[in-house]
């Protein structure tokens, strides 16, 4: 058969989504296990009482031949029946056995010859089989073939007087009575959990529809989180996944909306802190444009504060660069086994021309050598930060102490100074973008509050810990700690 090729893609589209809507769906799968967890006992049911009801019946049968054989064999050895001689009695007897099972009856004489038969085939013929052999022998035998569905008995005639068996009597009775009940109940059954199977089906939709229904909630808020709409904190308490997934949810919802604050907010403050020295530059070129025949005095200190002023626009944008690169580097660690001593002591080797403009006094103590595995840019970065910051806010003629020690997992740069402090209510930003603990005297000082924020980040890079100590005019004390191995 031919089909057109937009036939096909609808064909395909259907198939697709199928696969990909439906049979992937926790809905369609529920459902589907519902239902054969209700069906698959149902059919085990069946087969179970079926099997049991068969094994009852051809036991119950079978007794009951037994008994009737074993009566009829008693009464023959009572009349003293030899085999071989024909008794008008003892057919009348096997006639009315054979009729009553719908069967066929056979007696056997010790030659192994069948000398009565009512079917009237078999007489004068012999046979041999193990159940007749037993049967001489005083066992009784009972076997029921399913696939031929007959029960065959064996019973031993024994003399009343000799008390040898003298022959067997041997049954052959059909099941087809118990096939033909099995075959009605296997149809009830199937009739019955047909009707079960529609009930259970529609049961497992409407309890699939009802198990699903929170997660569909929580798809429909994450959908609306992704539309820019996020008002609202999930609540889904349902079941104890429900749970989890919507606190796990109100969580990355409170980090999206915290994120998407610090984004605004450092927007705001990279806009804010390089505006300011390009319009402090504006005005001070209008000013000298607006002055005709200004002297070369005038020039000169106008120049300088535009110097100054580019001076900090220049550092503005390379700690913002610092930043960008830490971020950017996150994943990129240049690790070297570094001498920690000699490290330190370089960083304050550039930064002690800053401390001696205000007559700080910057002093390096070593417990002992310290080597450890680190990227050697972003940890001289960090120290250079807590050493400038300490020496910026702080008091003229005072003091930086910087100290180096370790133990057997980590080591230990302690920057404390003399300076101003930090309020306990200011300390838990301090680590933030753009946070400037003393916004009065920001433009006096210089910086940009990012210093601190890309020490933390080359620490934390570390897999260390940074920490801060201070109060208001008592000064400040910075604590770093970086492992000796890098662990990545």
């Amino acid at each position: 058969m031919c089909i057109p090729n937009g036939e096909w893609v609808i064909i395909l589209g259907v198939k697709s989504y199928f696969k990909k809507s439906i049979f992937k769906s926790l809905r369609f799968r529920l459902v589907i296990r519902m239902f054969l967890v209700g069906l698959i006992p149902m059919l085990l049911l069946e087969t179970v009482l079926l099997k049991s009801y068969e094994k009852r019946s051809v036991d119950v049968r079978t007794a009951d031949i037994q008994n009737q054989c074993t009566i009829l064999c008693n009464q023959l050895g009572n009349l003293e029946y030899r085999p071989g001689t024909t008794s008008e009695v003892v057919r009348t007897e096997l006639v009315q056995l054979s009729n009553i099972y719908n069967g066929r009856v056979m007696l056997i004489d010790k030659e192994f010859r069948i000398i009565e038969d009512t079917y009237g085939m078999d007489v004068g013929k012999t046979i041999v089989s193990g159940d007749v052999i037993r049967c001489f022998r005083g066992e009784g035998t009972s076997h029921y073939d399913a696939g031929n569905r007959y029960i065959e008995v064996t019973s031993p005639i024994s003399g009343a007087v000799s008390g040898e068996t003298e022959g067997v009597m041997l049954v052959s009775v059909s099941t087809d009575t118990i096939v033909d009940s099995l075959t009605v109940l296997e149809e009830r059954a199937c009739t019955i959990e047909l009707l079960a199977g529609v009930l259970l089906l529609l049961a497992a939709v409407l309890s699939g529809i009802r198990t699903v229904r929170p997660f569909q909630r929580i798809t429909d808020s994450i959908e609306a989180v992704t539309d820019g709409y996020d008002d609202d904190y999930l609540h889904e308490n349902a079941y104890t996944e429900t749970v989890l997934l919507s606190e796990a949810f109100n969580k990355m919802l409170g980090r999206i909306r915290q994120l998407d604050s610090s984004r605004q907010e450092f927007v705001s403050n990279v806009s804010h802190e390089l505006k300011t020295p390009l319009t402090s530059m504006k005005v001070l070129a209008d000013s000298l444009l607006a002055q005709e025949g200004a002297p070369v005095e005038l020039y000169q200190e106008f120049m300088q504060d535009l110097s100054q002023e580019i001076e900090r626009e220049n550092n503005i944008i390379n700690d913002f660069l610092s930043l960008v690169k830490m971020d950017k580097s996150a994943g990129i660690m240049n690790i070297k086994s570094e001498n920690i001593n000699l490290l330190v002591e370089q960083v304050l080797k550039r930064l002690r021309p800053i401390a001696k403009q205000r007559n700080v006094e910057v002093v390096f103590e070593s417990f002992r050598p310290v080597s450890a595995e680190i990227d050697e840019i972003k940890i001289s970065l960090a120290i250079t930060n807590l050493v400038e910051n300490a020496i910026k806010y702080n008091h003229d003629n005072g003091w930086v102490h910087v100290s180096l020690n370790a133990d057997h997992k980590s080591f230990y740069i302690e920057v404390a100074d003399s300076g101003i402090g930090i309020s306990p209510e200011e300390t838990e930003h301090i680590f933030e973008r753009f946070y400037r603990v003393d916004k009065s005297h920001s433009k006096e000082i210089g910086g940009t509050g990012l210093g601190l924020s890309i020490a933390r980040s080359a620490v934390v890079m570390h897999r260390g810990a940074i920490k801060v100590y201070s109060q208001i005019g008592e000064g400040t004390t910075f604590t770093m700690r970086v492992p000796l191995l890098y662990v990545s």
